[in-house]
């Protein structure tokens, strides 16, 4: 990529822009080198920093939070030819009743990737919370659970830290200054994923950028990105963002059990529909009816649970719904 952009004159400028100016037709990006960039869209890619981009509703999400080692070991318990996906057992916790407590209300599960018999990626992640866990209870939980499966670490390659903030608001739409990733809003409310959406988002909004640029010439910056704006977050992108908001404020209420209980009912669903909502793939009408089907595979306790606790996150979402209109 770097060498078609030299082939193709691109200029590269290492700088942190601190300030942006936007006139009729373009902008001028200040640079903390003193350096002004002129520019007719500016594209703002800084993460949940939101450098640019601008919001107007309080910005309150949830938090997924986890720490993962890329470890050489002496060995593992897990099948080198698969993925362990969501590990919620606490038995691990068994002789910590202290940690077991923290567990049972805010609980955390494991992931685990080998790569072969001694070397393995180990993760302990808390799905969501408002405030987010503590990094250090991450990691306290994990020692234990790696004691527990007799996983002795010979040593660390790689380790890691994520604080994903999850849900919140979408920034302003439109506004001048575009985005793509989390500073637009595009993790996934309800897990936290986000770089194949994200992925999947560049040549939309890349095509988007250079059909408003060469049939647009005379517009104004802000009729560009408005256009480009209503492609990255078309109506039917904006109403899934919604209901994925609405499972993420469940998850929120769920103990240690209640989410047991919750991702029982969820992976005994038809691989398409769960498939479809960890991919982003499944849109507002096909989402209702994969929350029905969910609700009639669930327990009864889970049923009066999801009832009780999905109430006013439901009546929130309906009434976001109905105010936002093409």
């Amino acid at each position: 990529m770097l060498q078609k952009c030299i082939a193709n004159g691109v200029k590269f400028h290492q700088a942190k822009v601190i300030k942006v100016i936007h006139e009729e037709s373009k902008s001028l990006l200040i640079c903390n080198d003193g350096v002004t960039i002129q520019a007719t869209l500016v594209l703002d890619a800084t993460g949940f920093s939101r450098s640019l981009v601008q919001y107007d509703k309080p910005y309150n999400p949830g938090y997924q939070v986890a720490y993962g080692i890329l470890a050489e070991v002496e060995e593992h318990p897990f099948d080198v030819d698969k993925m362990l996906f969501m590990d919620w057992r606490d038995s691990h916790l068994k002789n910590n009743l202290e940690i077991k407590e923290r567990n049972s209300k805010i609980p955390t599960f494991l992931y685990a990737m080998p790569f072969s018999s001694t070397r393995i990626f180990l993760e302990e992640t808390s799905l969501v919370a408002r405030p987010g866990l503590k990094m250090e209870d991450i990691q306290e939980r994990m020692v234990c659970r790696l004691k527990h499966l007799g996983i002795k670490v010979k040593s660390i390659e790689e380790d890691e830290r994520c604080v994903i903030p999850m849900g919140g608001p979408l920034p302003v739409l439109p506004q001048r200054v575009l985005g793509i990733g989390g500073t637009a809003g595009m993790v996934h409310p309800s897990t936290g994923y986000m770089v194949a959406r994200t992925l999947a988002a560049a040549p939309i909004v890349a095509k988007s950028i250079i059909r408003y640029l060469d049939n647009e010439k005379k517009a104004s910056g802000d009729d560009l990105s408005a256009g480009i704006w209503r492609e990255l977050w078309p109506i039917e992108r904006r109403r899934q963002r919604e209901f994925f908001c609405f499972g993420m404020d469940i998850l929120l209420k769920l103990d240690l059990e209640g989410t047991r209980r919750f991702f029982d009912a969820f992976f005994d669903l038809e691989p398409r529909y769960w498939h479809g909502f960890l991919s982003s793939r499944l849109f507002l009408p096909e989402l209702v009816t994969f929350g029905l089907s969910l609700f009639a595979h669930a327990s009864n306790t889970c049923r009066v649970e999801i009832m009780a606790k999905g109430t006013l996150p439901l009546a929130t979402m309906i009434g976001n719904l109905v105010q936002d209109r093409d």
